[in-house]
């Protein structure tokens, strides 16, 4: 099983970007997503991002991964 978190891209320099995971800032590598842009939600994993989602999936999937840790 893998734990994929969501990020908000704040910036990009291929092969890497800058993402904001609620307020902890991380280098993430990109070259595994095609075309990503300041703005954008990415799931990382282990360092690199994924898989692109939209502003809604990446709230809930926070949603989620907060009630995991608090129980």
């Amino acid at each position: 099983m893998c734990l994929a978190i969501p990020g908000r891209v704040e910036s990009v320099e291929y092969p890497f970007a800058i993402v904001d995971f609620s307020g902890t800032k991380k280098r993430v590598r990109i070259d595994l997503v095609d075309d990503v842009k300041p703005g954008e939600y990415v799931l990382v994993h282990v360092g690199f991002a994924i898989q692109k989602v939209d502003e809604e999936e990446a709230k809930k999937i926070e949603e989620m991964l907060a009630e995991i840790l608090i129980e």
